[in-house]
Formats: structure tokens, sequence, C-alpha cells
């Protein structure tokens, strides 16, 4: 998001007990990670009374690592709120394109995975071979971007790192790994924070805009809409190395048929959602990480093998994306000593349980020698962890290997707000930074 959103900082203070925790209030984010030992610690299982799917309900907050992974592993026990909202748009009467506030990927979540089975196969067969597994057929590509923004830095002085590096790298992978025009990038950058709206300004752990953000939203989405469909006519009878032509082409097998552009339009939606600020803040975050320790840098420069550590540690010790309500209890469960009733909300807080101290030793530790470091929660877990994890992996690597390799020294610039964006994603707005580049 822009730095416009800074103006959104606000009143939630540093908490001392439970009674303090707020997560979901303006300014909490400067507060997470004082939040979440006490979470841990006195209500690792955090009842919201009244916030469930209606009034009657409640919601859940849970924040232990064993709770949430048990969770996200069984998606017919604890139901994902998907589910319930694709069983309600295939018995509506109208087609979901005519829908009002209806975006793309759930369209194409409807006819092309449904199910869980449907869900695997979709991902094995659409996105897996260009932002799963098969990423690394990115490197090149991905190692020229990060080397050409490289090449823009001053020899030596001050940059806003987010600006300068993190924001546009992002953009401009998805772009080239799309098939979409470099020119096009600033619009493309606006339809991205378009579509995460709800997780910026959305009140509440269910992150609700109101009627009027949602139609702000929705007004600027259907442009993202007729670009996609004109991009996917066009790779129809013109198809190039990308991932939207190689949708056009494709066979899906479970149905035996080639997909819909209003498929194709849906999965784009998906990549783009879940393909720039997420990474972009995993960036900025890191280049904290490195500045907050003295002799991080060095070490990293002098044995680059400890980067893949490095990188797992900074997602997480400081996850992009910190929690979602996105499951619901299909009976009623027991967390704990915590009784939780059937159709009850859970909101999945990752980043408390990637710190939890009865999963993780010295948790608020960065560690280069942490074994098994990519057991954190960051990209979910079980059957519907994030499908771009492969990409978004890769590109870390990528940028945190060029920048090590092409700069002598980085640190803290002269002066740093250090303020979060409001919502749900960890991301700071402005980050800058002095550095020098190797001659």
């Amino acid at each position: 998001m822009t730095t416009s959103a800074l103006s959104e900082i606000a009143a939630v203070g540093c908490p001392h007990s439970i009674d303090d925790v707020d997560l979901f209030g303006e300014g909490a984010q400067e507060h997470w990670y004082d939040a979440y030992p006490i979470l841990l610690r006195d209500a690792p299982v955090c009842r919201l009374p009244g916030e469930g799917l209606s009034p009657q309900s409640d919601a859940f907050i849970l924040s232990r690592y064993e709770d949430i992974n048990r969770v996200v592993k069984d998606p017919v026990r604890f139901t994902p709120i998907t589910t319930l909202m694709l069983e309600q748009l295939a018995a509506a009467e109208t087609p979901p394109e005519e829908m009002d506030y209806i975006n793309m990927m759930m369209v194409s979540m409807l006819t092309l995975r449904p199910t869980i089975e449907l869900w695997r196969a979709h991902r094995k067969e659409l996105t897996d071979p260009w932002v799963g597994p098969g990423a690394e057929r990115h490197r090149e590509m991905i190692t020229q971007q990060v080397d050409h923004l490289i090449d823009l830095f001053p020899d030596e002085g001050e940059l806003n790192f987010v600006q300068a590096f993190a924001r546009p790298l992002t953009q401009r992978v998805m772009a080239r790994v799309l098939g979409f025009p470099a020119e096009d990038i600033p619009q493309l950058a606006e339809w991205g924070e378009a579509q995460v709206m709800p997780f910026v300004y959305g009140k509440g752990h269910l992150n609700h805009l109101d009627q009027q953000q949602l139609q702000a939203q929705f007004a600027q989405l259907d442009g993202f809409k007729e670009y996609v469909q004109d991009t996917v006519k066009r790779k129809r009878t013109r198809p190039g190395e990308d991932m939207i032509s190689f949708l056009t082409q494709v066979s899906f097998t479970p149905l035996d048929r080639k997909l819909t552009d209003l498929e194709i339009n849906g999965i784009v939606y998906a990549m783009v959602l879940g393909g720039l600020e997420t990474t972009q803040y995993a960036l900025e975050q890191q280049a904290q990480l490195i500045c907050d320790r003295p002799g991080m840098f060095a070490a990293l420069k002098a044995d680059p093998s400890l980067l893949r550590t490095f990188i797992e540690e900074s997602l997480r010790l400081r996850a992009p994306t910190q929690g979602l309500s996105t499951r619901l209890t299909s009976q009623d469960e027991i967390f704990g000593d915590v009784e939780v009733p059937r159709g009850s909300v859970l909101h999945l807080r990752w980043a408390a349980a990637n710190v939890d101290p009865a999963e993780f030793d010295d948790p608020m530790d960065l560690k280069l020698d942490r074994k098994a470091s990519s057991r954190h929660l960051s990209f979910s877990a079980g059957p519907r962890v994030c499908p771009g994890a492969g990409i978004s992996r890769l590109e870390q690597q990528v940028a945190w290997t060029r920048l090590l390799a092409r700069l002598d020294s980085l640190s803290y610039g002269a002066e740093n707000p250090f303020a979060h964006q409001p919502g749900i994603m960890l991301g700071t707005l402005e980050l800058n930074l002095s550095l020098r580049k190797i001659a």
C-alpha cells in the first residue's frame, strides 16, 4: 500500500495483560509482538463473543502452534470458510459472475476447486509448474530483475528500500510470470492494492469493508477483470512463454477440458493477490532484521549458504500475513481446556504460533543454526498451503544473494518512522537504508 496508509495509525497501546490485548484495533500493528507472549501464556484460545458469522455465534483466536497446525491439516473437520461461500454460490439462482461483490477468484473456485481433491489437482497441474516447485524456471529472470534494480541504487548513500527495491521487484516478477507488459505495471499495482483492501482497511478479525469501500474496490477491479479478459483472448491465439498462455492451452485432467476465460481470470486474480504485497513485506522485514543485528550482514556475506535458514527464520519471526479467520468448526471441539462449539469461526494467528515457546527454543531469537527452520506457519500448512510459496522463497533467496554480492555495507538511514500500515499484514511503508555498493 502507499504511504498515505500511515495516517490510519492510531490508538491501541502496548499490552501488559490479557485485558489489554487487541489484535485488530487501530494501531495494534505496533504491538503485535508484545501481545503474542501474553496470548500464548494466558489465553492461547481466546474467545471473541458474538463475532462469528452471525451475532449468535463466537469466534476464537488460536495462537498455539499445535492447535493451528492441527486445524490447517484437517479441512474436513475444520471447514474453510471459502467452502461455505462456494456452497452458497452454487445454490444461488444468479450466476456468480453477475453477483455484486464476488471476485473472480471465487468464481473460478466454484468450478475448478470446490473440493479438496480438485484443490490438490488445481495446485499440482495449474499453479505448481509456475509458482510452486516449478518456480525455479524463473531464477534467471528474477536475477535479471534484481540486478536491474540494484543498478539504479546510488553508489553510496541512502534510499527508501521499499520504493526502490522490495515493491518494484515483486511487481516486475509477477508481471513477467503472468505475461503482462512492463509498461502496465503501474496500473497492475493499483489493481493489486484494490485486491488487498480488506486486509488493510477491513475492520475486525473478518476484515469487513463498509459499503462505500466495497463499491470503490469493485469499481477498480472491474477494470482488472476486463484487462485480464483481453489478455486471455489475445494469448489464446498468440501464446507466449508465460503462465497465462499456459493456462489458455492446458487441459485440466479432473474435468477433462480446457479452462474458460473466467476460470483463467480467477487464477490470475489469485496470483496477483498473493504475489505482490506479501513478498514485498518479507523483503523489507528481512532488511530490518539484518540492520537490527550487528554482524548479521557480514555473516551472511561471508557464508551465503546461511541465507536459506535466514529467510525461513525471518518468515517465522515476521510473518507477512499475521493471521486470518479462515476456518469453521464442523463439530464441537476442545482446544486445551477451552470448549469451542460447532460453527465457531477460528482466527488462526500464524505469527503467534511462529513464536510459540512450546515449539521453538528461544522463539524471539533469529538463529542461523535452527534445525527444521521451514516448519513455521507463515505459508500455512496442509493441503491448502500457500500455492505461491515456491516463487516467494525464490525471490527472497535471489534478492539477498545478489544484494550481499553487490553491496559492501547496509545499515539504517538517518530517519525511519518504523510505522506499520493498518490491517492484518506486517508492512512497513517506508524503510530508509544507508548502503555502499562494491566498486
